[in-house]
C-alpha cells in the first residue's frame, strides 16, 4: 500500500471505493437483497416487467442517492423542495448523489417549446438583444457596436438623435415581456364555432339541439329560454334569425321559473339568469382551471395560427430587430441543423470589434444545440411546440439538458431511456452514456433494448419472474459472462438463440385477402400527398425514426377519417382519399397509466370488485349485518378503514422533513374497517383476497365464472403475477396497454380497428412474445391491429411494415419501403431495414 507523508509521520492512503455497496433492500418485491455495482461504469438492470428493475434503480439507487444530497442542504432549502423519503433498505455504502431521469418525462404545457425545454431559446435571446441591428423610432437600422450591447436600456440613432429604450434579452421572450399582444404568446387564436354550439339543427332547444347548454349547471337553460319567449319545441333550423341570435347572444336577463324534477317535484327560482349559447362557454372557460374541463369546452373552439405573429408567439415590433438579416421568428423556426450552420455565419457579419463577444455567445449557442444534434433531434426546430414531441424525444432533451450541465461524482439513474427511440437513435444515447462516464460520473440504466445491454460495461438481471416471483439476483456480471449464463433470461436475446418469430410468413395473396384500407394524405406537418394500404386483419407496424411522420399518417389522419366516416362526417381537410373496407370502430390503445390515484387497482379497473363484493355481500355474515354491496368497498365510508380513508396508506407532515408514507397502522394496509374483515368468503377476507396474484387466484374462483374469465384472460395476457390489490398507476406502459385490453379479448372484433401507440414500452423481450399473441388472439377474433413501433422484435413479427423516412422532420415525411419485414430489411433505402436486416441474421444464425 502506498504511503505519503503527513508531519513528520507516515500514513497509508485509504483506495478509492469502486461499487456501491447496497445491503437488505426490500423496497416492493425486492428479497432484502445485497448487491455491489460498479462506480464510474455503464451499468445496465435488466429483468421482466414487475421484476424489480426499478425497485432497485428508482426506488434504492436514486431514492437514497437523492435524499443523502438534499439532507447536505439547510432546513429552509429542504422545505421547499420535494423531498425523497429514505428507501426501504439496511444499508447503502459509496453512493454518489443521484439524478433521474424517468420513462414518462412530464407532457409540456402550451407554452413550451423546444427552445424553452432545451434552454436553447434563452441563450438566443441574448444573441439578439447584444448582437442584432435595432431600428430606432424612425426607421433608421443602426449597426451592431460595442456601445450598444454594452446600453441596452437607452440608445440613441446617430442617423437622426431620436433616443430610445432597446429591447433586452426579456423583450424577446414569448412568455414574458416579448408576447404577441393578440394571442398571448401561444400563436394561436381561439374562437367559439356556432357549428359546434348547435349540436343539431333538426333537434329542439327542449331536445338539446344546443350542445353548450348541457355543461354542469346549464341543464335548466331551455326552461329560461322557454321563459323569455323564445320557442323551445321547434326544430332549430325553423327558428326565426331574432330567436336563433337570442340562443346565440341575447343579452342575461332574470326571469322566475318553475323546474320539475324527474320525481313529479316542482322546484321555483325567482331570479333564473339567462345565459347564451356563447355566454355559456365563455363563462365556463373563465371559471375554471381543471384541465378536464378545459379540454370539454375547448370542443366549442376553432383554433387557427395567430394572425398577428403568424404562429411565432413573438410581439410583431420584435422582427425590426435582426441578426445577420433574420428576424428571431425566422430563426426559431429553422432546424437545428439549419442553425448551427447560421450561428457560424454570425461572427463574421460583426464588425472587428465584437468578434470576441460574438464568438463567446455564438459558442454558447452551439454548446446548447450540441447534445440535441449528438443524440439524433437535429431536425426539430426551437419553435416546435413541446406538447406534440414523443416520449423519446422529451427524454433525449431532458438528458440533452443534463450533458451540458458537464458534471462529476453524479450517479445518473435512468428508467427507460430507449422508450419511443428508433435503433438508429440508441447509438447516439450510448454514446450519451459513455460521454457521462468519461466525465467521472456513474451510469445505471433500466432497460430492455438488448442493443443498450449489449453496449453496457455490466450487466445486472434480476427475477426470475415477475411480482412475488422476483426480487432476486439471476446474475451479473460483464455482457460476455451474461452471455454464457444458463439461467439468464435474456442471454438468449443476446447472443441469438432464443426464437425472434413463430408467426407464419404470408403469401402476397394471404396478406391482402381481406382487402385493405386505403388512405391519401395530402399535406399535413411533413406528409406531402402520400397513399398508404394496410391490410385488414392483419398485424401492421408503422416504423420510422422519430419525426418520420408515423403519429402523422396514423394517429392524425387515419384514425380521425375511420372515425368521419363512421359517423357518415366530412373527411380531415388534409386527407384526400379514404376507403375504410367496412372498418366502422376504431380503438386506440396507448401506454398512459391506468387510474390516476392508489385507489385504482387491477381489481378497480376491471369487473373483480365488483363480482367480488357481490360473492362478500352474499353470505351469511353479511346478510345478517344487513350489509349490502357498498359494505365491501373501500371507496365509501361504510367499508373503509377510517384512519386512511381506505387508501392503505397514510402521509405524515414532519415539517422540515421529507412527508412519510406508511402503512396504515390501523388496518395495516388491507384499505377496509375492523366490521368488514370479519366477513369471509372460502376462509378469506376480501382483502386477503386481492392480496392474491391473478395466478394465484385463478384457482381459487374457479367455479366462478364471472371473475375466473377475466383471471384468465389476464393470465394469458402474461399478467399473471400482478395482484389483485395492485395500484395501476404504478404499472408500466406496457402492462396497462395488456390491461386495457382485458374487456376486448375473447368478443368478436370484425370490423374494428386497433392502434397501438408504442406498444413495447417496458415489456422485456420475453413479454413481447406475450404481446404478440394477444395481436394474434385480436387478429383471430377478426380485427385489424397496427402498431406504431421501434422495437425490433415487434417489427420482426408483423405482418407488413410501412417504413417512414427517410429521416426525421423536413427530412421525414415520405413511404420509404413497405412489405414483409424480410423485404423491407432487403430494401437499401430504409434505416429501418438496415437495423432489421442486423437483428434478423443475429437470429437466424443460431
Amino acid at each position: 500500500m502506498p504511503l505519503i507523508k503527513r508531519g513528520c509521520g507516515l500514513m497509508a492512503t485509504q483506495p478509492l471505493p469502486t461499487k456501491i455497496k447496497v445491503r437488505g433492500a426490500h423496497v416492493n418485491n425486492l428479497k432484502d437483497m445485497d448487491i455491489d455495482i460498479p462506480l464510474n461504469s455503464f451499468v445496465a438492470i435488466t429483468g421482466r416487467s414487475g421484476s424489480g428493475k426499478s425497485s432497485l434503480a428508482m426506488g434504492v439507487l436514486y431514492a437514497e442517492g437523492a435524499r443523502r444530497y438534499l439532507n447536505a442542504l439547510s432546513t429552509f432549502t429542504r422545505r421547499r423542495i420535494n423531498q425523497v423519503g429514505k428507501a426501504a433498505v439496511d444499508s447503502v455504502q459509496y453512493l454518489p448523489s443521484a439524478l433521474a431521469l424517468r420513462q414518462r418525462p412530464q407532457v409540456p404545457g402550451v407554452r413550451s417549446t423546444v427552445g424553452t425545454m432545451s434552454e436553447s431559446l434563452n441563450i438566443l435571446r441574448l444573441v439578439f438583444s447584444r448582437l442584432g441591428s435595432p431600428v430606432c423610432p424612425n426607421g433608421h437600422r443602426l449597426t451592431p457596436t460595442l456601445a450598444i450591447a454594452e446600453n441596452m436600456g437607452h440608445l440613441v440613432c446617430y442617423e437622426c438623435g431620436v433616443h430610445f429604450t432597446a429591447f433586452g434579452a426579456e423583450d424577446f421572450a414569448f412568455n414574458s415581456n416579448g408576447a404577441c399582444p393578440t394571442c398571448g404568446g401561444i400563436g394561436e387564436v381561439r374562437q367559439i364555432d356556432p357549428n359546434l354550439i348547435i349540436a343539431d339543427e333538426t333537434q329542439t332547444i327542449r331536445e338539446g339541439a344546443v350542445a353548450s347548454w348541457h355543461l354542469p349547471g346549464r341543464n335548466f337553460m331551455p326552461i329560461v329560454a322557454d321563459a323569455i319567449g323564445i320557442p323551445i319545441d321547434v326544430p332549430y333550423q325553423d327558428l326565426s334569425a331574432a330567436d336563433k341570435e337570442k340562443v346565440l347572444h341575447g343579452p342575461k336577463q332574470t326571469v322566475a321559473i318553475s323546474i320539475p324534477s324527474s320525481k313529479g317535484k316542482i322546484f321555483h327560482m325567482d331570479n333564473a339568469v339567462y345565459e347564451n349559447a356563447f355566454a355559456a362557454v365563455e363563462d365556463s372557460m373563465a371559471t375554471t382551471k381543471n384541465e378536464r374541463s378545459i379540454a370539454r369546452l375547448n370542443r366549442f373552439y376553432t383554433f387557427s395560427t395567430c394572425p398577428d405573429c403568424h404562429g411565432s408567439r413573438f410581439a410583431p415590433k420584435l422582427m425590426s430587430q435582426l441578426l445577420n438579416g433574420k428576424n428571431i421568428a425566422e430563426v426559431t423556426d429553422m432546424t437545428v441543423a439549419d442553425l448551427h450552420q447560421f450561428a457560424t455565419t454570425i461572427v463574421a457579419w460583426l464588425p472587428t470589434e465584437m468578434h470576441d463577444l460574438g464568438q463567446q455567445l455564438v459558442d454558447e449557442l452551439l454548446l446548447s444545440l450540441q447534445p440535441m444534434e449528438e443524440l439524433g433531434l437535429d431536425y426539430l426546430t426551437l419553435s416546435r411546440p413541446g406538447a406534440t414531441l414523443s416520449t423519446g424525444e422529451l427524454q433525449r432533451i431532458q438528458l440533452g439538458r443534463t450533458l451540458r450541465s458537464a458534471t462529476t461524482g453524479v450517479l445518473y439513474v435512468l428508467d427507460e431511456p430507449s422508450v419511443g427511440l428508433h435503433p438508429a437513435n440508441v447509438n447516439g444515447l450510448i454514446k450519451a452514456f459513455r460521454g457521462l462516464v468519461a466525465q467521472g460520473n456513474s451510469v445505471v440504466v433500466v432497460d430492455h433494448d438488448t442493443s443498450i445491454i449489449s453496449a453496457a460495461d455490466y450487466v445486472i438481471e434480476i427475477g426470475p419472474g415477475a411480482g412475488k416471483t422476483g426480487g432476486t439476483i439471476v446474475d451479473q456480471g460483464t455482457v460476455d459472462q451474461i452471455k454464457q449464463q444458463s439461467a439468464s433470461l435474456i442471454a438468449p436475446f443476446l447472443n441469438g438463440t432464443a426464437t425472434l418469430r413463430e408467426r407464419p410468413t404470408l403469401t402476397d395473396q394471404q396478406l391482402w385477402a381481406k382487402g385493405a384500407l386505403d388512405i391519401e394524405v395530402a399535406h399535413r406537418f411533413n406528409i406531402q400527398d402520400i397513399t398508404a394500404k394496410i391490410p385488414k386483419n392483419r398485424l401492421t407496424t408503422v416504423t420510422g425514426m422519430s419525426g418520420a411522420g408515423k403519429t402523422t399518417l396514423i394517429l392524425d389522419s387515419l384514425i380521425p377519417a375511420l372515425t368521419a366516416t363512421a359517423k357518415h362526417q366530412p373527411l380531415p381537410a388534409h386527407v384526400k382519399h379514404f376507403d375504410n373496407n367496412h372498418i366502422r370502430h376504431v380503438v386506440e390503445v396507448d401506454s398512459v397509466p391506468v387510474g390516476k390515484n392508489v385507489r385504482s387497482t387491477v381489481a378497480t379497473y376491471t369487473n373483480i370488485l365488483d363480482n367480488l363484493r357481490r360473492l362478500f355481500a352474499g353470505t351469511d355474515t353479511a346478510q345478517a349485518h344487513g350489509w349490502t354491496t357498498s359494505q365491501f368497498s373501500y371507496n365509501v365510508a361504510a367499508g373503509a378503514c377510517p384512519m386512511c380513508g381506505g387508501t392503505g396508506q397514510i402521509s405524515l407532515d414532519v415539517q422540515y422533513l421529507p412527508d412519510i408514507t406508511e402503512v396504515c397502522p390501523q388496518c395495516h394496509g388491507a384499505r377496509y374497517n375492523q366490521e368488514t374483515l370479519t366477513v369471509q368468503w372460502h376462509d378469506k377476507n376480501i382483502a386477503e383476497v386481492l392480496a392474491l396474484s391473478v395466478d394465484e387466484a385463478l384457482p381459487f374462483f374457479q367455479d366462478e365464472a364471472s371473475i375466473e374469465n377475466t383471471l384468465q384472460i389476464l393470465h394469458e395476457m402474461g399478467l399473471g403475477y400482478l395482484l389483485l390489490g395492485e395500484s395501476t398507476p404504478a404499472l408500466s406502459g406496457g402492462e396497462a396497454q395488456r390491461l386495457k385490453l382485458t374487456s376486448r379479448i375473447g368478443k368478436r372484433q370484425t370490423g374494428t380497428l386497433f392502434v397501438f401507440d408504442e406498444p413495447s414500452v417496458g415489456l422485456h423481450p420475453l413479454d413481447i412474445q406475450q404481446l404478440v399473441k394477444v395481436f394474434d388472439q385480436l387478429i383471430q377474433q377478426g380485427a385489424t391491429v397496427i402498431a406504431i413501433e421501434h422495437d425490433l422484435d415487434v417489427i420482426a413479427n408483423a405482418d407488413y411494415l410501412i417504413d417512414m423516412g427517410p429521416a426525421g422532420g423536413i427530412n421525414g415525411g415520405h413511404i420509404v419501403a413497405t412489405g414483409t419485414p424480410q423485404a423491407v430489411s432487403d430494401n437499401p433505402d430504409s434505416i429501418t431495414g438496415q437495423y432489421l436486416k442486423a437483428h434478423l441474421n443475429l437470429f437466424n444464425q443460431n
